[in-house]
């Protein structure tokens, strides 16, 4: 099952930290534990060492009758000593065993070679519950109640298992100074202190990130969030320089580019509606001129040139209206427009079937929404006959279909008719195609909401419409 990861910034910054000081705390315990454990594993071997060496000394320095005292007096709860003929290790054990070894072959000196054995082993290698093992019964275990001593002296039942520790050092005359110890490692010992300090360590560094990306978070919200509203048409109004210097250097150019693309559209779109303002005065006086021509019939087609070039100058207006258009933002219901759409399309004498039941708000510009849905719905009515139009939700999107039973269009030319004064109607009427803006008209609209619309031919046959607009409600 995979956990749950945080999205924002802020939770991921804290998260990757909270985890990185466990795990490297955690390392740092178990690294100096081992540490310890192996620093009291060697003071346990250099201190037997020692009092080895020296009961060794006093042995070769007593008369035998003193031996037996020397021996009690040497040992202690948890290590015995023992001369015995044969050795209670038949040979040298692991790398740390000889090392001990030889630690007490120097303790006893160079004048003379001694034979020195040890070995260490885990306790119930020996004294298992399955009993002593093979090697537990050979040569090495020469008294019956040596394992019957370690298993009592074992403190393994109070902690971690128990390590036997055992040391034969040769003597005179063929005797053997036969040691045995038990000892466990060192149990864990929480330094409370550390933990403590490892907590407000963390605390204040959780703390520090919290404020430091909280610093960071907000002005990029602020960011995000007037990106938005230009993507969507809104008005350009500049961030505040907050944050860091990274995130003021940020917000400082996208405030430009939005001036900067906002200051373009202005001025195409002004240069647009002044040429088709400015065409209005000679149209009229060509008019007024076609209007003093005796020959009916060139005055007639004179006159309708007049009127296509006249049509296409409002289209152009209209055109520029659409981009230019800065209407306020209001939260609607989509249904309600779609349904005036509908009735002024079939007070024209068009056919509009409507499904969009219960209220799906958005915030938009009511108008110029309305002028984009009636350009395509118009669209429909004009090469499919009639129009079908279904408002739908799509998660955080409205959708807005309008589907046709006309003819359809080329593959080719989905999106080329977006293009302004595109037609692909063949003849040059006005009253039959058009004047290839409205779904330029339509398309500029749509994306001024953040939105986007498309074209594709139905299965069935026909044309369908795609509008797709973010609700922008909060």
């Amino acid at each position: 099952m995979r956990l749950p990861r945080p999205r924002g910034l802020r939770g991921q910054l804290l998260l990757l930290l909270l985890g990185s000081l466990v795990l490297t705390h955690l390392a740092s315990i178990a690294l100096f534990f081992d540490e310890r454990r192996l620093a009291v594993r060697a003071a346990l071997g250099e201190e037997l060492a020692g009092r080895a060496a020296n009961v060794v000394f006093l042995i070769e320095a007593s008369p035998p009758d003193l031996h037996e005292g020397i021996l009690q007096a040497a040992g202690s709860p948890f290590v015995r000593f023992s001369i015995e003929a044969e050795p209670a290790v038949a040979e040298a054990g692991t790398r740390r065993a000889r090392l001990i070894a030889r630690q007490i072959e120097r303790l006893l000196g160079e004048d003379r070679a001694r034979d020195v054995r040890v070995r260490i082993d885990r306790l119930e290698d020996r004294t298992g519950p399955k009993g002593p093992s093979a090697r537990a019964r050979g040569a090495e275990h020469r008294h019956d109640d040596r394992d019957d001593w370690r298993e009592r002296r074992s403190p393994r039942r109070m902690g971690p298992p128990a390590h036997g520790l055992t040391v034969a050092i040769g003597l005179e005359e063929t005797r053997w100074l036969n040691v045995e110890t038990v000892f466990s490692r060192p149990p864990v010992q929480w330094a409370w202190p550390s933990v403590v300090s490892l907590w407000l360590m963390a605390l204040a560094i959780l703390l520090v990130v919290w404020f430091a990306v909280r610093s960071i978070a907000r002005p990029m919200r602020a960011l995000a969030r007037a990106a938005d509203r230009f993507g969507r048409g809104g008005e350009a109004v500049p961030v505040p320089l907050e944050g860091p210097s990274e995130v003021r250097v940020v917000t400082e150019a996208f405030n430009t580019m939005q001036e900067r693309i906002g200051r373009f559209v202005r001025e195409r779109t002004e240069m647009l509606a002044a040429l088709g303002h400015d065409l209005r005065s000679p149209l009229t006086a060509m008019r007024l001129r076609a209007e003093l021509i005796d020959d009916e019939e060139t005055r007639d087609r004179l006159t309708a040139s007049i009127e296509e070039m006249q049509t296409m100058v409002e289209a152009t207006l209209a055109y520029a209206r659409g981009v230019a258009d800065h209407e306020a933002m209001a939260t609607v219901d989509l249904a309600e427009i779609v349904r005036d759409v509908a009735d002024e399309v079939a007070a024209g004498g068009g056919t509009v079937e409507i499904d969009a039941t219960g209220p799906t708000e958005a915030s938009v510009r009511p108008t110029a929404l309305k002028r984009a849905l009636r350009n395509v719905v118009e669209n429909a009515v004009r090469y499919g006959g009639s129009a079908a139009v279904r408002l739908e939700r799509d998660g955080g999107d409205v959708v807005l279909v309008v589907e046709d039973e006309g003819p359809g269009i080329e593959e080719s030319a989905l999106e080329r008719v977006f293009e302004p004064f595109t037609r692909l109607e063949s003849s040059r009427s006005r009253e039959t195609g058009g004047t290839g803006l409205g779904l330029a008209i339509a398309r500029t609209i749509v994306r001024a909401h953040g939105g986007e619309i498309t074209l594709a031919n139905r299965p069935e046959g026909g044309l369908r419409a795609t509008l797709r607009l973010p609700t922008g409600v909060r």
